[in-house]
């Protein structure tokens, strides 16, 4: 590696520590210039739509570079996600927020991103590790409407008179509110994560 980036070996321990750290940031990078590339687009007026967008992009990711997805949700010698997929549960997490701000979050936030996230990650490697000329073309958006359909909603209201879709939007908008105080707000969040979990 040394050899190919035209520096001593040292140069490489010092800047990136160990072999994963070098390999981290190699992902990092790829995954940053393929967001740029992908992503000029501001988010349009429905969050769901922007889900599904989002989906179709990291599904693209990784079938248009697989070494790099791999790398990116490969298991960590030391167990833990790799900079790359911490920054995409990011992004992830960003759109499941503006979809229970909108009101149209069926079930809890880290729930949802963490359903979404599985879902998406496993087709991703599942279509990965099919020969190209043996995926099926309907797999990715099979897999991408049937999350959908549990997590969100189809217009901005509870689907029926229970307080649990009431509950998770006024948690995802709990943040902009200064009129409570921290112990408060804690409670309050606790209070809401506990009407949103309830089964309907």
């Amino acid at each position: 590696m040394s050899t190919a980036a035209g520096v001593q070996p040292p140069t490489i321990y010092r800047l990136f520590g160990d072999k994963q750290g070098l390999l981290d940031a190699v992902v990092a990078q790829g995954f940053a210039a393929y967001l740029a590339d992908k992503t000029a687009a501001e988010p349009t007026g429905d969050p769901v739509e922007d889900l599904r967008a989002g989906w179709d992009l990291h599904v693209g990711l990784g079938l248009a570079n697989p070494a790099l997805y791999r790398l990116m949700y490969g298991q960590q010698p030391s167990g833990a996600s790799s900079p790359a997929a911490l920054a995409a549960f990011d992004v992830l997490a960003g759109h499941v927020r503006r979809i229970a701000e909108a009101g149209r979050l069926r079930i809890p936030e880290e729930r949802a991103a963490a359903l979404v996230h599985a879902a998406g990650s496993g087709t991703t490697l599942a279509l990965i590790a099919t020969p190209e000329d043996a995926r099926d073309p309907e797999l990715s958006r099979t897999a991408r409407e049937a999350v959908l359909a549990a997590i969100t909603t189809d217009a901005p209201a509870a689907p029926g008179p229970g307080p649990a879709a009431a509950a998770v939007t006024l948690r995802a908008v709990l943040p902009r509110t200064d009129a409570l105080t921290a112990s408060e707000s804690a409670l309050m969040r606790e209070w809401l994560d506990r009407i949103a979990d309830r089964t309907r």
